[in-house]
């Protein structure tokens, strides 16, 4: 067994033991900042959107059978899908039980909503855009402003034929027959300076909430993007000009571009050449940054083999388990969406904070949704691009949901049931194994609980798989998100639990799949306090 196992296994009891070091305490005043900083270099702006960024959010969440992804990107089509992830989109006002209400209305503690769910807020990944002559841009590495909805061009110059190179000759040939690339950083300090040793563990389910969301957002409008997560990251790290314990490429999502090349790009290969790098740095906001051994042990045990591809069908014995036979079966009906755009879904995405109201109850149909759409997410990285080996699987604590006996349930998304784990109210259960109080969460119609086999996933896969296993819990909670918001329904997602207990409370003892995350799901409180900051 490598490091990871024991990195999650910390992780799980971190509720009952802490992580190291136990007395950290974050230096608010000194944080980084939420965004990649370069100096000197000059932004290029980006069209806001596109005339079919009205695709129905439905068929991205639930695509029917058969569906094509056959589209190609555009400009426009790339620049609406970065503004509507992780673009900044509005402000957030709203009165909620959050601890950083109070510094809200002071510019220099604004927080910024983005389409895409962020860990505690900090939002680490960072986008580069290497694009090939194919695209509309001079070829080089580009970096996504998210303040400025821009592009900053990092190195002048072709270097797709490294990334291809980078990728490996196994990789899918999605990905070795493009020259526009997706490369997603993950700046660790913008992250470890709040959760410290915590953090690998945090930036992995933010890796998974951004490529989920670009699939939602793509298979709306019948084009696909799906991450690569097994390639040579030294050589990545190297081309933006990083060792990778600073910041580290965790994937690299192909883009099929349009006017592109049908087959492989014409290369000479780059054999004994020495490949160019970025030379531009991030002007760093903290005036002091820690490192801590727990984060390096991690990024050095997932990055030793990255470059060695899991083998078709290595992943199915990771694969989530069948719903168990006994309990009480409660059938839901059939899961259904309304044609909602997809653009204003990504805007209204918030966590509700203290906001659910136990008065209107979720409905059947409403978990019925976010239920089947959560159970359907797989990131159909390199490892099963197919996307056929279902990774998570959900657990249902009912609360107040129209015609559901109260307790706590698992989904069966083959059958598009409940079956009955244990009888009860389990608000009061929630609210005691929860470590914050900025939820209300037996006031929530439902709390799903998304589990992953971590453990198998390690052993079918690697170390490296950890990415891999937690991405899924990550591209669940993106995917809850959106949902809820398509429902018109509040939402929350939160990694601050006793995941022991959640353990012992659904029977999973004898087993080995890991509650990940917990995610209140509710009608909210009407009239809620707000602040229009746009037009005032």
């Amino acid at each position: 067994m490598g490091y990871a196992h024991e990195y999650a296994d910390a992780v799980l009891h971190r509720g009952r033991v802490p992580m190291e070091p136990a007395d950290f305490v974050p230096d608010w005043a000194d944080a980084p900042r939420k965004g990649k900083f370069y100096p000197g270099v000059e932004p290029y702006a980006l069209p806001d959107g596109d005339d079919r960024a009205d695709a129905p959010v439905a068929r991205g969440l639930l695509p029917p059978d058969g569906t094509p992804y056959d589209g190609r990107f555009t400009l426009p089509l790339l620049a609406a899908m970065l503004k509507d992830s992780y673009g900044l989109t509005g402000r957030r006002l709203g009165i909620q039980a959050n601890s950083d209400l109070a510094g809200l209305p002071f510019h220099t503690h604004a927080n910024w909503s983005r389409g895409t769910a962020g860990g505690g807020g900090l939002y680490p990944v960072s986008i580069y855009w290497a694009s090939g002559p194919s695209g509309p841009l001079t070829p080089g590495i580009h970096h996504y402003d998210v303040h400025r909805h821009a592009v900053q061009r990092l190195l002048t110059g072709d270097v797709t034929d490294r990334v291809r190179e980078a990728l490996g000759p196994l990789a899918p040939a999605e990905a070795l027959e493009t020259d526009q690339y997706l490369v997603l950083g993950v700046k660790y300090w913008q992250n470890t300076f709040k959760y410290n040793s915590f953090s690998y563990h945090v930036v992995c389910t933010d890796l998974g909430t951004v490529v989920q969301t670009w699939k939602i957002w793509a298979a709306a409008r019948g084009l696909r993007t799906a991450p690569v997560l097994w390639f040579d990251e030294p050589r990545l790290n190297g081309l933006l000009g990083t060792t990778g314990t600073e910041e580290a490429v965790f994937a690299v999502v192909p883009l099929r571009w349009e006017g592109g090349h049908g087959g492989p790009p014409r290369t000479g290969g780059t054999s004994g050449t020495p490949d160019p790098a970025v030379r531009h740095r991030d002007a760093e906001r903290s005036r002091t940054v820690l490192e801590f051994p727990t984060v390096r042990a991690m990024h050095a045990a997932t990055t030793e083999r990255a470059a060695e591809r899991p083998a078709p069908g290595a992943l199915a014995p990771a694969a989530a388990l069948p719903a168990p036979a006994g309990g009480t079966r409660v059938p839901l009906p059939a899961p259904a969406f309304p044609g909602t755009p997809v653009r204003r879904v990504l805007r209204e995405r918030r966590s509700s904070f203290g906001r659910f109201d136990a008065a209107r109850p979720v409905t059947p149909a409403q978990l019925s949704a976010v239920l089947a759409a959560c159970a359907a997410t797989t990131l159909d990285s390199d490892a099963d691009p197919a996307g056929t080996v279902r990774l998570a699987r959900l657990y249902a604590f009912v609360n107040h949901v129209e015609g559901v006996e109260p307790g706590a349930y698992a989904y069966d998304p083959d059958d598009g049931a409940l079956r009955l784990v244990e009888p009860g109210a389990p608000g009061a259960f929630l609210q005691d194994t929860y470590f914050l109080a900025n939820y209300n969460l037996e006031q929530a119609g439902a709390v799903l609980v998304p589990t992953v086999r971590t453990t198998a996933v390690l052993d079918a896969v690697g170390d490296r798989g950890y990415r891999l296993a937690v991405g899924t819990a990550g591209a669940v909670a993106q995917t809850f998100y959106v949902a809820a918001a398509a429902l018109e329904l509040g939402a929350g997602v939160a990694l601050g639990f006793d995941n022991i207990a959640h353990i012992e409370k659904l029977g999973l003892g004898d087993g080995d799949e890991a509650p990940l995350l917990i995610m209140p799901l509710g009608n909210e409180r009407p009239r809620p306090a707000d602040f229009r900051h746009e037009i005032a």
